[in-house]
């Protein structure tokens, strides 16, 4: 298992967001993955607009994950309807 920066954009209205961030954390844990540290970095400006949203909701997960099972991940958080975007990025131990 590696270790995995997830950053994540949510609305920023509150019951669209935390069903989102929910979601989220479901499919994380349906694949195995452990989810370390939860930072929140709240409600921000967005540079460009995503989805009809101008501010977003930031959220980033420290998570140790499969690299096999990222890409079904990758490919069902593309589902889930309220994350506005997300990145990966590997973190070098």
């Amino acid at each position: 298992m590696r270790k995995y920066e997830l950053m994540a954009i949510f609305p920023s209205e509150e019951e669209q967001g935390k069903a989102a961030l929910e979601s989220v954390k479901a499919v994380l844990t349906e694949f195995g993955a452990e989810i370390e540290k939860e930072d929140l970095f709240g409600d921000r400006d967005l540079c460009y607009e995503i989805k009809k949203h101008t501010r977003g909701h930031f959220i980033l997960l420290i998570i140790k994950v499969n690299p096999a099972k990222l890409i079904e991940i990758d490919r069902r958080f593309k589902l889930v309807t309220g994350l506005l975007k997300f990145m990966f990025t590997r973190v070098d131990e």
